[in-house]
């Protein structure tokens, strides 16, 4: 899993049980591979490289993450009997039609040794969905105790059940945007929210982000690093603000957005980064009226790599992985393409 914050690469080895319809797993291990500084630069850049660049960073980038993840397995007992790969969205335009994750899966099979899913948005697009959020699946069948579930990575997003649906949409961003702005001065995040603490609030500029098209729009709907370019970023900048009140600012616009969407006496799980960003968590406190759960370590850091593996587990049973009631889809679908190294016995031991 490799997220748009740019944290580094996840590795989660799992093992998934069913039985009596209903799904089990336990995280055997799980690490995080920081990039190398040449590879974290081409992932920031690669929507400005030629077509020409952009394929052969492709290339690069799957044979990396190929090579990280044998690295990863021979430190293990077990060895998976297949991959499921995120990859790194660098286009994600599913009115346009089209969302694109690069690192090739035929590249990671060949350098693991393990056959590998990848793309699995992509047949949901096709379909006419947003082709995200997928993790709700995951949500629905390994954390249903939950009345909510909220991941605070690159971006927020949210799943819960609503009249036997499931029920999911990208809120905001959120480290996304607060980690541009630590890293304009050299820190890769702000720890604990320390920096936004500090800073003081603007009020025109928390309405004028509060009152952006997207916040008013309904049904399924997605957010990417293009909306963000095109409307956080010279947005803040019009404002002549210190990084501190940048960050509390947008702290602010984050929590505001996510408690409008929480219902009174509901109990919700908080997963992602900014689960640790804890001025962020307080102040998600200060705008909502719902028991909020901040699991273990392993959780926060691993879930969305978890439900990543979930979904090539359902991949290979042969089962939908992308919920239309989430992604507007005009049916499931069964998302990814499979790179196989030889034939083997489906098995649940999946990263």
């Amino acid at each position: 899993m490799s997220g748009s914050s740019l944290d580094g690469l996840d590795f989660c080895l799992c093992r998934f049980e069913q039985a009596e319809k209903v799904w089990r797993y336990s995280i055997i291990a799980a690490d995080t591979a920081a990039y190398p500084e040449n590879i974290k630069i081409q992932l920031a850049t690669a929507q400005n490289k030629s077509a020409l660049e952009l394929v052969r960073f492709h290339s690069e980038y799957g044979r990396y993450i190929g090579q990280a993840a044998k690295a990863f397995i021979d430190k293990q007992s077990i060895l998976p009997e297949l991959i499921a790969s995120h990859g790194h969205t660098i286009f994600h335009q599913p009115d346009e039609g089209f969302t694109f994750q690069i690192g090739s899966g035929a590249h990671i099979a060949m350098e693991s040794g393990v056959s590998t899913v990848c793309d699995f948005r992509t047949n949901d697009v096709a379909a006419g969905g947003q082709g995200a959020p997928l993790v709700p699946i995951g949500d629905r069948h390994l954390f249903g105790q939950y009345d909510y579930c909220l991941n605070l990575g690159g971006f927020s997003n949210i799943s819960f059940e609503a009249e036997g649906q499931r029920l999911a949409h990208d809120i905001c961003p959120v480290n996304y945007v607060l980690n541009h702005y630590t890293r304009s001065i050299g820190l890769e995040y702000d720890n604990e929210g320390i920096m936004a603490a500090k800073g003081s609030l603007c009020p025109e500029l928390l309405n004028a982000l509060n009152r952006l098209d997207f916040y008013q729009r309904q049904g399924p709907k997605s957010l990417g690093r293009e909306w963000v370019e095109q409307s956080i970023f010279p947005l803040i900048e019009s404002y002549d603000l210190s990084i501190e009140d940048k960050l509390s600012t947008f702290c602010e616009h984050i929590a505001m957005q996510i408690g409008r969407r929480l219902k009174t006496g509901t109990k919700m799980l908080v997963t992602g980064g900014g689960a640790f960003n804890t001025f962020l968590i307080s102040r998600i406190k200060a705008h909502s009226a719902t028991a909020i759960q901040i699991p273990d370590k392993l959780t926060i850091n691993f879930k969305e790599a978890l439900i990543f593996a979930f979904l090539g587990c359902l991949y290979i049973d042969n089962k939908p992985n992308c919920l239309a009631s989430v992604t507007g889809a005009r049916e499931d679908v069964v998302g990814g393409a499979m790179y196989r190294i030889n034939n083997f016995d489906i098995g649940f031991n999946i990263i």
